[in-house]
Parts: C-alpha cells; structure tokens; sequence
C-alpha cells in the first residue's frame, strides 16, 4: 500500500487549504484513514480520521469545526479540507491507513499501518 499526499503550502492566517492523498495497493475502501501532522521538535499528533465508509469522521479537539476530512473510495483518494488556518497549524501533514482492525487506539499514530511522506503546510503572516 502506498500514499501520497499533496496540496501543501505557504498560507496566511485565516485562509483555506486542501491536502489530497492517494493511495495505490490494497483495497482502500477497507481501510480507515487518518491524518496526522508535526510541528518542528514536537511529536507527532492526530488530526482526524474518517470511517470506512466515509459515514463518519472524528477529530482532534484543536481543529474540530475547521477541519473536514473526506474520502472517494472510487477514487481512492482521502482529503482534508482546512479552514480558519492557525499559526499552530504549520506542520507538516501526512495521511495514512489503518488495515487492521484490532485493539489499537484509533487516535494514535500505532494505530496506524501505512504512512505517506507528509507534505508541509505553513501559517505565517
């Protein structure tokens, strides 16, 4: 299974941005994704992920009401719409693919079996 996301940039506060991930192998309608993002010299953090189905999504506290993640399973693609961008925001953000349906917590990076290279968004002013 391989990702890869897309769609990072310089952006200024207050503004949109839109990241994409497509993934190849496997078969991304059974799999849960997430997005996860670090700043520098900090660990990294969930941000949200979206169910099978696309049915549902789940967010981190910091970014609920900001950010939405969507899926096309057609496509198989994952996305993460983001709005009212923040400083704290700046990071760079990968997406990534649950494929084991096990005990693992579902917000944590372990809970997670396939990784993309991350891409890198930038609040400044």
């Amino acid at each position: 299974v391989q990702l890869q996301a897309s769609g990072g940039g310089l952006v200024q506060p207050g503004n949109s941005l839109r990241l994409s991930c497509a993934v190849s192998g496997g078969s991304f309608s059974r799999y849960t994704m997430g997005w996860f993002r670090q700043a520098p010299g900090k660990e990294r953090e969930f941000v949200g992920f979206i169910t099978r189905s696309g049915n549902s999504a789940y967010y981190a506290e910091s970014v609920k009401g900001r950010f939405a993640v969507s899926r096309e399973n057609a496509k198989n693609t994952v996305s993460l719409q983001m709005n009212g961008l923040k400083l704290e925001d700046t990071g760079v953000y990968f997406c990534a693919a649950r494929t084991v349906y096990d005990s693992r917590d579902w917000y944590a990076a372990a809970g997670y079996d396939y990784w993309g290279q991350g891409t890198l968004v930038t609040v400044s002013s």
